[in-house]
């Protein structure tokens, strides 16, 4: 009785064997490999806002420190976002007809907070807490880069779990003056090491890698 399949057909399926399981584990590798990547995690996209404030103006030309607007970073977990009275004390007298700042004036007279869109955020399984951190000497350009460079505000660090390790398992070379917390083109020049570990010693920085230092 002839075959009912000729047999080279063994050759075949084994080879249709092994794509098959070959395309599943790669479809789950590419997976594994795209969430990692600057494009899951929207790094380096300008994110629009209401309205169109341009850090290179306010901090570089007019000289605002990071603390004029985020006045609750040294003291509270978040770094706090301005009210409209802030803004409407320079701009009730400067350009205070701009169309552009329209939106700030809808909100001072209507009450309601300027909707501010979030640049950087983690999971609400993860802990942060921006006080500690600035009072420990780790400055604003550490995790949100040169931001007096950016006419709208991106995304620069990754966030991810690694990457925050990275600091807390040697946190000296990132470790700055208070005096400098704010100043984004500070450099310690070659005594970097020897700076970060003095004030490691002066601001009592711990090296916290157990997972309660951030999952609480």
């Amino acid at each position: 009785m002839a075959a009912l399949f000729p047999p080279w057909s063994n050759s075949v399926y084994r080879v249709a064997l092994v794509g098959l399981v070959a395309s599943a584990g790669g479809a789950i590798l590419a997976l594994m490999i795209y969430v990692r990547t600057p494009w899951k995690r929207y790094q380096f996209e300008p994110v629009d806002q209401p309205v169109q404030f341009d850090h290179r103006h306010h901090v570089q030309d007019d000289a605002i420190d990071c603390v004029y607007c985020h006045t609750t970073v040294t003291r509270s977990p978040t770094a706090g976002m301005p009210p409209t009275a802030t803004c409407m004390g320079c701009h009730s007298q400067i350009w205070n007809q701009s169309v552009m700042l329209e939106p700030v004036r809808r909100s001072w007279f209507s009450g309601m907070p300027i909707p501010w869109n979030r640049v950087n955020s983690v999971p609400d399984f993860v802990y942060f807490n921006h006080a500690i951190h600035v009072n420990k000497g780790v400055g604003c350009v550490s995790c949100h880069g040169r931001v007096d460079e950016m006419a709208a505000v991106y995304k620069v660090a990754p966030m991810t779990m690694g990457w925050c390790l990275e600091c807390h398992r040697l946190p000296e070379p990132h470790l700055r003056p208070l005096s400098a917390i704010t100043d984004m083109r500070w450099d310690p020049g070659e005594r970097r090491d020897e700076l970060g570990a003095q004030l490691a010693k002066e601001y009592g920085v711990r090296r916290l890698t157990h997972c309660t230092a951030c999952h609480r």
